[in-house]
């Protein structure tokens, strides 16, 4: 039996697996080495997790996870691992896992289009090119951590419309001071814009978030997916703002002449057949 865990910024989800059967399922965190320390991915795992999880040493622990992309944050997550399982660990990008579990060994684009954004060429094995992601502030095109940060910017800089303004502040209880206090002095600030933005989901049928949305989509497309052959391969999303705006997310991909394969909310049922047969 082993173990399988693949980890974006605002949960983890983890299966214990016999063959290509889950045997025990469960969701804590999210685990990010940039934001995390060792000991506070050990805590996080040691109390969040079911007793199931450390009843003997398993076959081999596979963690696919955010910000798990040199080999000084792998190792950070690995010793982690090793301490709470005692049992072999591999540890790999979010990206990597994404891509197994989109398209299992056949080549294609793989995009994560959650809390984050990220996007790859994958060879049926492994990563073959990499535009980077770059995160919240510098990257993260399409990602719910950018739409809600142009959002909130929006806000509170009263351009969006005012109706809207009021509703949010009025659905999150809270104020411009809040929301700069969880931005500039929050350990994980990508998670709460990223909630912000499922308010955008919402109010689609306004013109102003419409634009937003398919804007922010578009460069997404503009800035990852067109360094990419792309018309000769098929695209699949993983990601829950993926699935939100799939229909947005349809409509530029049409507008670039994109094929996407599939769009789905979570890469383990895909990750449980990659490894099934090891």
């Amino acid at each position: 039996m082993k173990i399988i865990a693949e980890s974006s910024s605002t949960r983890t989800e983890w299966a214990l697996v016999e063959g290509a059967t889950i045997v025990e399922h469960a969701f804590t965190e999210g685990l990010n080495p940039f934001f995390q320390s060792r000991r506070e991915i050990s805590h996080s795992i040691r109390l969040e997790l079911p007793e199931a999880f450390f009843k003997r040493r398993w076959e081999h622990v596979y963690f696919y996870g955010a910000g798990c992309t040199s080999a000084e944050k792998k190792k950070i997550v690995g010793a982690s691992l090793v301490a709470q399982f005692k049992t072999p660990v591999t540890v790999e990008s979010d990206l990597l896992g994404a891509a197994r579990g989109l398209l299992i060994n056949e080549p294609g684009l793989a995009c994560i289009i959650g809390t984050g954004s990220n996007s790859c060429l994958y060879n049926g094995t492994d990563i073959e090119k990499n535009v980077r992601s770059l995160g919240f502030i510098l990257g993260d095109e399409g990602s719910g951590a950018s739409l809600g940060k142009l959002f909130v910017s929006d806000c509170m800089k009263e351009i969006a419309p005012r109706e809207l303004r009021e509703e949010f502040y009025e659905k999150y209880h809270v104020t411009i001071d809040d929301i700069m206090d969880v931005v500039y002095t929050n350990a994980s600030p990508n998670r709460s814009l990223s909630t912000y933005s499922f308010f955008l989901s919402e109010h689609l049928d306004n013109p102003y978030v419409y634009d937003l949305v398919y804007n922010e989509i578009m460069r997404f497309f503009e800035r990852n997916i067109s360094q990419y052959e792309y018309t000769r391969y098929p695209i699949s999303f993983v990601g829950a703002t993926a699935c939100i705006y799939q229909d947005i997310l349809k409509a530029v991909a049409a507008e670039f002449g994109a094929e996407i394969k599939k769009i789905v909310r979570c890469s383990m049922p895909g990750l449980v057949e990659y490894h099934s047969g090891e």
